[in-house]
């Protein structure tokens, strides 16, 4: 399978990549911002999947990925994202897109759904399509501003506080203040009590 990756985070852009390489065998042609992606879209055949990411410079969010599939109607997309709410998942796929993939997701998990995509399936992760319309809906996550459920979501998947600062594209102070404003409204004792806290409540 031939793949176009487009993201601006290097280390995102190369965990991808080799993801896919060696658990796809995949070819995968990796660029940092949208208007690279539209020229190599320009010169080259068409590829079994472009992922865009949703942030990347050039990107102006849904109405790009909009404009990518009228330039390109027998492309097909599919996006990437680390911090978007759930309901631009679905109006991704409202727009054409045949997949949403989450920068969470493990190797497996990734490949799979590219090779699913590719198979021509679209491609949402339910935990994701559950969600959306209702990520607010809870008493567990009415207490929570939308950082704070970006955050408290990356802790339940064991990221360390770099790794969440790099993903949401903020200072790691500042995360470091989120999860101790998480465990203050969790009534958790250190970040691990709060992602177990999360979990029980359903939150992942």
């Amino acid at each position: 399978m031939r793949i176009l990756l487009a993201d601006d985070h290097g280390m995102v852009l190369d965990t991808i990549s080799a993801y896919l390489e060696t658990e796809g065998r995949a070819q995968v042609v990796a660029v940092e911002d949208y208007h690279q992606a539209m020229k190599v879209l320009a010169k080259e055949d068409p590829f079994d999947l472009v992922l865009l990411d949703l942030s990347m410079p050039g990107m102006n969010g849904l109405d790009s990925l909009s404009d990518a599939i009228k330039a390109h109607p027998t492309q097909a997309f599919a996006l990437l994202s680390g911090t978007a709410p759930n309901r631009i998942a679905q109006e991704a796929v409202e727009r054409g897109a045949i997949g949403y993939l989450p920068k969470s997701m493990g190797a497996k998990s990734l490949v799979n759904a590219v090779r699913f995509m590719i198979a021509g399936e679209t491609y949402v992760p339910a935990s994701v399509m559950a969600d959306s319309g209702a990520e607010a809906e809870t008493e567990f996550t009415k207490k929570l501003s939308q950082r704070e459920k970006q955050v408290l979501g990356s802790l339940c998947h064991g990221r360390s506080n770099k790794e969440i600062a790099r993903e949401l594209d903020l200072q790691e102070v500042t995360i470091k203040l989120h999860v101790r404003t998480l465990c203050k409204k969790l009534n958790a004792k250190n970040r691990t009590q709060a992602a177990l806290i999360a979990k029980d409540a359903g939150f992942e």
